[in-house]
């Protein structure tokens, strides 16, 4: 798989590793949720990070206990019509303020990449090369949004009122 990163295919550090398979020493390891819960207590001594995939059907807030050990959060998309990993990244960012790498894996369009970032992810797993061109693309598409969300860019609204203060402020000051 080829990972996106800000618009851009970067190596991905992360080995990930089946259920079934010896976890390498001195890497950094992406594991699933149940492997790392039935063996968290022999990660806890590891020296290189730990990551884990989180799975849409199983509640995000379950994971709140475990993000001090984790290094990063992979959600993972089974269909594109599927879109429960775009709460649970919400609720990540804004409720448990998670700010490691967030990462998408599974089945994303095109068309879904500017609502991966809105949602707070970070990272992309992509099928083609040719997605990290239309990935950087498509977050040039829109420059205002109506929804808030934890991506650090503000709504229409917050804009609006940050230049109504603004404007107030001057007045005031001159007075």
């Amino acid at each position: 798989m080829r990972l996106i990163e800000n618009g851009a295919i970067v190596e991905d550090r992360f080995v990930r590793v089946a259920d079934d398979a010896t976890v390498p020493e001195g890497v950094p390891v992406l594991l699933s949720a149940e492997r790392f819960l039935k063996e968290e207590a022999a990660l806890a001594g590891r020296q290189a990070p730990v990551g884990i995939i989180w799975p849409n059907n199983k509640r995000i807030e379950e994971i709140e206990p475990l993000l001090p050990r984790l290094a990063l959060i992979a959600l993972h998309f089974p269909s594109f019509r599927d879109g429960r990993a775009y709460s649970q990244a919400r609720l990540l960012r804004e409720r448990f303020q998670w700010h490691g790498p967030l990462r998408a894996t599974g089945n994303v369009l095109r068309d879904q990449f500017l609502f991966l970032m809105r949602a707070g992810f970070d990272q992309l797993e992509a099928v083609k090369d040719a997605d990290a061109a239309a990935f950087a693309d498509e977050m040039k598409t829109y420059s205002v949004f109506y929804q808030p969300t934890g991506d650090g860019r503000p709504s229409l609204l917050r804009s609006r009122l940050g230049r109504q203060v603004g404007r107030q402020a001057r007045p005031e000051a001159a007075e």
